[in-house]
Parts: structure tokens; C-alpha cells; sequence
């Protein structure tokens, strides 16, 4: 079993390596569907997604799907991020413990970019008609628990993006493992992201007519953002109330140069949290940094509920809030 999981993960990371290839400046701003890199849950955005190996519950199926296998019982999470240029984000997820089959998740993110006026090549001033363009990513997820110290994770995404009379549709996987030596608070993981086909814009508003001849013009087909992700994590202070660990990321990006990310996080007494993160990249116009955040959770019989609050650094935009409610039962 062990040898298979070796040769598993070799694969992966093979995979990975291709899929990250050639990320550099001159690809930048190339692909498309960038919805699929926007985070959604508040622990990991404050910790500048340096989760990779801690993650647990819903929010694992972004940062990595392996760590929805600690789920216990039935999850349930709602996040809301007013994002750039007045864009809201919001994302709502599901995952529950299948007892000798795994965990299984669902979700949606809906990006809402807000209403546009319509111009054309003949009115460039607008047509009078407003549109407001809507961008959603659909995910089914599936994790278990492979031995003591090796958990594993699936993500199918179905993307969907609608502007006015076009829209493009596609798929994407991410594969993930988290490995736990069992060895003074240490944990290593690794992920592959969005792995998955071309997009292309389709519909009537393609649509022209040329001395009175019905033409449609076609699109340009393009990639989505995937990365190829190595992390680690320590848990330096776990004893009596106190419980204290420092995490790092590495991401190589296909369309975009590496990213460094590192979090802190303190919990006392399991329900209240203090969270800090950086990211950093050596591209110049990089607008992510710090991000800091905090959590409390509240016993209510059979359930916990939590309310989460993460600020994050953001260049030339106003900084981004991320405001996250989780229930568990």
C-alpha cells in the first residue's frame, strides 16, 4: 500500500511539473477563468493560504481537497468577500462523513461583477441596455483517510461564465494529499490546482451582419490558471489550552511567476483564534501582502457554530474582507 500511495504521489507531481511549465512574465494575463483563484473561507486567507497541510472542513476544498477527509459529522459554510471595482463574492459549502466510504463535499462560488452598460462598434457611447455578467465555479469533492498518516483528496469543478450573450463553460480537477509523520507537530502537503480543459466564448452575441449576410465571428479559446503547490506545517505549542503553528506555501503558477506564502496561527482554548499571513511573489506588479485575521467558536448543544474575520493587503484596490460562518453538527 505504501509503495502504491509513493508512486501515487509521484505521478501527481510529475503532472504538476508539466502543468506548471512554462510560468513566466511573458504568459501573464494570458489565461482566463481567474474566478478559480479567488479564495473563499477566512482561516486560510488570513494565514496567505499557507494551509496547505492544516486545512480541515469546507474551506479545504479550495486550498486542498485532501484535508475535507477530518470533516466530522456534517459541515456547513458560507463566505461573503466584497472584492475589486465592487465585485461581491460569495460562496456557500456543504461536506459530510460517510462512515467506510469518506467524506463527500459540494459547493458554488458566484463572482457578481455588477451591472455594465452594453457598448458596440455603433454605439460606443452605449446602447441603453444594461448587462451584469456572472461568473460561477461548481464543485463535488471527495476525501478519505488512506492510513494514520496519509489523507487524500478530489475536487471536479464545473465553471460556467455568462456576459450578457456569450458564455464559456469548462472543467477542472485539483488532487491533493496531506502526509503526518506523527513526529513533533510536523505535516507536508501537496497540491495540484485546476487541471483541466480550454474555455471558449459561445452565443448570438457574436453575432453580425455584413452587407446583409449573417455572420458569427468566433473566439479565441483559452487556459485556465492551474499551479502546481508545496506546503508544510508546524505546530510548535499544543498543551493545555494553548495551540500555536507556523505554516509555509510554495506555489508554482502556469501562467504567472512563484509564490511564497507563510501564516501564524494561535487558539485558545479551541474556540478562539489569531491568525496572521504574507504572500510574496518577485513579480513587479504583485498586489497581495500581509493579511491578519481572527476567530471565535460558540458551543451550541450538538452544534459549533463559528464567525470568521480576515483582512488582506491589497495594492492599488481597496483591501480585501472576508466574513465566514461555519456551523458543524
Amino acid at each position: 500500500m505504501k509503495y502504491k500511495i509513493m508512486i501515487l504521489l509521484l505521478v501527481l507531481l510529475v503532472l504538476g511539473l508539466s502543468s506548471a511549465y512554462a510560468g513566466n512574465d511573458s504568459r501573464t494575463g494570458t489565461a482566463g477563468a481567474l474566478e478559480l483563484s479567488i479564495p473563499y473561507g477566512s482561516r486560510g486567507a488570513a494565514m496567505g493560504g499557507a494551509v496547505l497541510s492544516t486545512v480541515s472542513g469546507v474551506e479545504s476544498m479550495y486550498w486542498n481537497p485532501a484535508g475535507l477527509s477530518s470533516t466530522e459529522g456534517t459541515e456547513v459554510m458560507f463566505t461573503h468577500l466584497p472584492y475589486f471595482a465592487d465585485i461581491d463574492v460569495n460562496y456557500a459549502g456543504l461536506a459530510t462523513y460517510i462512515e467506510d466510504f469518506g467524506t463527500l463535499g459540494f459547493g458554488a462560488k458566484i463572482v457578481q461583477i455588477g451591472d455594465l452598460r452594453e457598448t458596440t462598434e455603433e454605439f460606443p457611447d452605449g446602447t441603453g441596455r444594461i448587462f451584469s455578467p456572472t461568473l460561477s465555479v461548481f464543485n463535488v469533492s471527495f476525501a478519505k483517510v488512506l492510513n494514520a498518516n496519509v489523507q487524500f483528496g478530489f475536487n471536479a469543478k464545473f465553471i460556467h461564465e455568462s456576459i450578457f450573450d456569450v458564455s464559456a463553460s469548462g472543467t477542472a480537477f485539483d488532487f491533493g494529499f496531506i502526509y503526518n509523520p506523527q513526529w513533533n507537530g510536523l505535516s507536508l502537503g501537496i497540491v495540484i490546482k485546476n487541471y483541466g480543459s480550454e474555455m471558449q466564448y459561445t452565443g448570438i452575441g457574436f453575432d453580425r451582419e455584413v452587407e446583409n449576410r449573417p455572420l458569427r465571428a468566433n473566439s479565441a479559446a483559452f487556459e485556465i490558471p492551474s499551479s502546481f503547490n508545496l506546503g508544510f506545517g508546524y505546530d510548535f505549542i499544543n498543551e493545555d489550552l494553548h495551540f500555536a503553528s507556523l505554516s509555509g506555501t510554495f506555489q508554482s503558477n502556469n501562467f504567472s511567476q512563484d509564490v511564497w506564502n507563510g501564516g501564524l496561527e494561535y487558539v485558545y482554548d479551541t474556540k478562539y483564534s489569531l491568525r496572521a499571513g504574507y504572500n510574496y511573489s518577485s513579480f513587479d506588479d504583485y498586489i497581495y501582502g500581509a493579511s491578519c485575521g481572527a476567530g471565535v467558536k460558540v458551543p451550541l448543544g450538538d452544534m459549533d457554530l463559528s464567525l470568521e474575520y480576515t483582512w488582506t493587503q491589497t495594492d492599488i484596490f481597496d483591501n480585501n474582507q472576508y466574513f465566514t460562518f461555519t456551523a458543524n453538527f
